[in-house]
């Protein structure tokens, strides 16, 4: 299962990144056919930079991207003390389903 996880996992990480290579290419292609004079109506879909202090900073489609660890994150969220209601939902299903499969299969034993 771990494997299968993994797989899909850098699967998934490898097509992302072609789609913003792909991005990146169209968007180049664009600009060549279009020509020098409107070359900064089109924007790079991706830009990585480095200020002179060594930060990198990046955009994503016109967006600023915060570099944030998952650490931060996991503290963000325990701070918020979030209620996941999709989360309960789930729960609340999962036990459904298993309950009636139970009985489904206490009904059926009892007939053989």
């Amino acid at each position: 299962m771990k494997m299968f996880t993994l797989k899909c996992l850098v699967l998934a990480v490898a097509l992302f990144l072609g789609v913003l290579i792909g991005m990146q290419y169209a968007n180049d292609g664009i600009v060549e056919t279009k020509g020098a004079q409107h070359e900064d109506a089109f924007s790079a879909p991706v830009k990585v930079s480095e200020d002179n202090e060594g930060n990198i900073e990046a955009t994503v489609l016109g967006k600023d991207v915060e570099g944030k660890t998952l650490k931060e994150k996991k503290e963000k969220l325990e701070e918020m003390k979030a209620y996941n209601f999709f989360s309960s939902i789930g729960k609340t299903i999962a036990g459904l389903v298993e309950g009636i499969t139970n009985k489904l299969l206490d009904f059926l034993s009892s007939l053989i």
